[in-house]
């Protein structure tokens, strides 16, 4: 990259071509192929200037300034790779990171964004998935995105100029929505959710989706009006890093000790413990599971209304529903 410009260009170019390539045969466009496009133009190198990857001992920095051509070829190869990449961290915890490529793929495709729609993005981290959402809705205006950290957003500032586009980049709490700039079509969340917050629902227009990370799944709320919002989950699993000033975190899940290893080792499983955690013990979670034939996420869903909130299995008024205490009035 050293002195040839257009090989850097180049090798980015190829780069972007293979991870569309590689998001498109994991499946996530398949919802909705038009993001495909999106994430075949938005540059992701340009929102991750510098990221940290792990090795042994601790982290390493890569850079695209690094005074060695290789190392910045490392880095700009490392921008592309479907892989999540930490871009901010304190006294060694992760603050911010570019979330998994398939993984944002996957979770634009299940918001169902329509054109003209106005979306509300809680945790802007490095900008990149508004940038797709600018390029999608061809109109930088219809994008809002809110993080609670200044250092954060005025970097995602910077790379979402750098990349030509302009949304209303907002700091503050992002439990409390934007209500300067609502109504919303499209809320969607890329932290993890310890609860669905009441603002949300009230600054989403009857019939928007909320879209976020709970219990390691991806839960899509479907609103019908301030209190009330029901959906199912994605069928992938999902690790976020929590969303700051949204209350307390859920309980932690029992550990399934003395449970069968089938049960101790699936991710399907851990999810019913995430998902249930305070509600159900392990062996009560296990048992439900065996009998139900240890169900996929697609197959449960949440209720949120004036009253707290359920999680359910197959039916919101069917055999299993469990009363959440994270999503209880209080709670939000």
């Amino acid at each position: 990259m050293d002195g040839h410009p257009e090989s850097g260009e180049d090798l980015a170019r190829a780069a972007r071509a293979a991870l569309v390539r590689e998001i498109e045969a994991s499946g996530a466009f398949e919802a909705d192929p038009v993001w495909r496009e999106a994430f075949a133009a938005v540059p992701r190198h340009l929102f991750v200037p510098y990221y940290y990857v792990g090795v042994a001992g601790g982290y390493e920095r890569r850079w695209c300034e690094h005074p060695d051509p290789a190392a910045r070829e490392r880095w700009l190869r490392g921008a592309y790779e479907d892989a999540p990449l930490t871009i901010r961290m304190r006294d060694g915890d992760l603050l911010s990171s570019s979330s998994q490529p398939s993984l944002m793929a996957l979770m634009l495709a299940g918001l169902r964004v329509g054109d003209g729609h106005r979306v509300l993005e809680i945790g802007t981290g490095s900008g990149y998935n508004a940038a797709l959402l600018c390029h999608r809705l061809g109109d930088d205006g219809l994008v809002t995105t809110v993080d609670v950290d200044p250092e954060i957003t005025e970097a995602a500032r910077r790379h979402l100029q750098a990349a030509g586009h302009r949304p209303a980049v907002v700091t503050g709490d992002g439990a409390r929505g934007v209500p300067a700039r609502a109504p919303y079509d499209r809320i969607i969340a890329t932290c993890a959710l310890p609860s669905v917050p009441r603002a949300w629902l009230a600054q989403c227009r009857p019939g928007g989706v909320v879209l976020g990370p709970y219990a390691t799944g991806l839960i899509a709320l479907t609103v019908r009006d301030a209190d009330h919002a029901e959906g199912g989950f994605l069928r992938t699993p999902a690790y976020f890093v929590p969303l700051r000033g949204a209350g307390p975190p859920p309980p932690e899940p029992p550990v399934p000790e003395g449970l069968p290893s089938a049960a101790r080792r699936s991710d399907l499983f851990r999810f019913l413990l995430e998902l249930t955690a305070g509600v159900l013990g392990p062996r009560e979670a296990y048992e439900l599971w065996e009998r139900e034939g240890r169900p996929q996420r697609e197959r449960y869903g949440l209720t949120v209304d004036a009253e707290g909130g359920r999680a359910w299995l197959d039916d919101p008024g069917g055999r299993y529903v469990w009363s959440l205490p994270a999503l209880s009035p209080g709670g939000w």
